[in-house]
């Protein structure tokens, strides 16, 4: 048994010997890489410094020309926002004027009709009225007349036809 015990501790040894052999090449093999990333980033360091101070030249010239972009759009856009108001309010107003001259030609026409209605009313009482009784009573004459000059030669009324006598009764 001591010489299994004895196995085991020269194998543990040799394990713990080879772990410190591995850890030792990790540092080493970090110890470079670290080296080569260090000159990597001095150079990007030294490669990209031009271009960032050129850029932040660019930014601070370009920045005022910037704001005074931003204050002239800002600027123009409430003057729009004011003509269009003014442009609301001034169609708003000419559609209103419109719309009342139009109701005040609607109420001349309306006028304007009634008025020929009337007057052609008049003119049918004033002058076809008196026109057709006229014609009634001419007719009545006639009749009369026909009457009487057929009684005389002893025979019957000669009847008219029955359209001219309904033309007569037609007011």
């Amino acid at each position: 048994m001591q010489s299994w015990v004895q196995f085991f501790i020269i194998l543990t040894a040799i394990a713990v010997v080879l772990q410190a052999i591995v850890l030792i090449a990790l540092f080493l093999q970090i110890r470079r890489t670290a080296a080569r990333v260090e000159t990597a980033v001095t150079e990007i360091n030294t490669r990209i410094a031009p271009i960032l101070s050129r850029v932040q030249i660019l930014v601070e010239d370009v920045s005022p020309r910037i704001s005074g972009i931003v204050a002239d759009a800002s600027e123009l856009t409430r003057m729009a926002r004011g003509q269009a108001q003014k442009v609301d309010r001034i169609l708003g107003e000419t559609l209103d004027r419109v719309r009342m001259q139009l109701i005040h030609i609607d109420q001349i026409l309306t006028g304007a009709m009634e008025t020929v209605e009337e007057a052609g009313a008049r003119l049918r009482e004033t002058v076809w009225g008196p026109v057709v009784k006229a014609t009634a009573l001419v007719r009545g004459i006639q009749a009369g007349l026909e009457f009487f000059r057929s009684a005389r030669r002893g025979r019957e009324p000669v009847e008219q036809p029955a359209e001219q006598q309904d033309e007569g009764m037609f007011i």
